[in-house]
């Protein structure tokens, strides 16, 4: 598709985004799930709104994520252009950078649009 550049394709993978804060975990061997059912982003390619929900799923280690400052990471895609997959891998990305998980999965439901759905799935398994 010669109308996509490169330029779109890394839209949003290196921007600046506020930090995600953690706190110290209690507890072993149990999952958190987390979703944000009111995602928005913006398409890097139309300048189109994108609504979806995202959920983040892991097994904690010695981190759990702060929600307030995980709320404010979330905020600061709704003017981002992003692709979709994007968005996924780049939450996941910075989720394991911020807590260091025995595992952790990001799952991105996005809206409709032209009548198909998008369901973007990224996982991280330490080797």
């Amino acid at each position: 598709m010669a109308d996509y550049t490169e330029q779109h394709a890394r839209s949003g993978i290196d921007a600046d985004l506020p930090a995600i804060e953690c706190w110290p975990n209690q507890y072993r061997d149990y999952e958190i799930s987390i979703s944000m059912p009111e995602f928005t982003s913006i398409c890097p390619k139309t300048g189109l709104p994108d609504f979806g929900q995202i959920t983040i799923k892991y097994r904690p280690d010695k981190s759990c994520l702060e929600l307030k400052s995980l709320k404010m990471y979330f905020q600061s895609y709704r003017n981002l252009g992003i692709f979709y997959e994007n968005v996924v891998n780049r939450v996941l990305k910075d989720i394991v950078a911020a807590t260091n998980p025995i595992a952790a999965r990001v799952i991105g439901e996005f809206s409709s649009r032209g009548g198909m759905k998008s369901v973007i799935e990224a996982e991280y398994k330490p080797s």
